[in-house]
């Protein structure tokens, strides 16, 4: 994992702000990867390493086949990358209301 981290140069802000790209809905990998570099796959492997279990399982199965996840598969409707009611992401937690 720390080839991931030295490959791509990545400082606890830019993990934090990937993290916070992965949760929310409407931003797609592609987003992620012009931004920071990384690949899809790439990505899962950092939320997998940087989440808890249980939190790594609930974003797979949230994001696995999520049409606005890619852009390839979305919706022309869908023009922006946040809801306006989404959650934040800080620190591998998420915030409540």
């Amino acid at each position: 994992m720390k080839e991931l981290y030295l490959q791509y140069q990545l400082t606890d802000a830019a993990i934090d702000r990937i993290i916070e790209m992965a949760w929310e809905d409407r931003t797609p990998f592609e987003a992620i990867e012009f931004q920071f570099g990384l690949k899809e796959a790439d990505v899962i492997r950092l939320m997998k390493h940087e989440m808890q279990l249980k939190n790594w399982k609930k974003w797979r199965a949230r994001v696995q086949g999520r049409a606005t996840k890619h852009l390839a598969l979305r919706s022309e409707e869908v023009d922006r990358f946040r809801c306006s009611r989404q959650r934040q992401v800080t620190r591998n937690r998420i915030s409540k209301r």
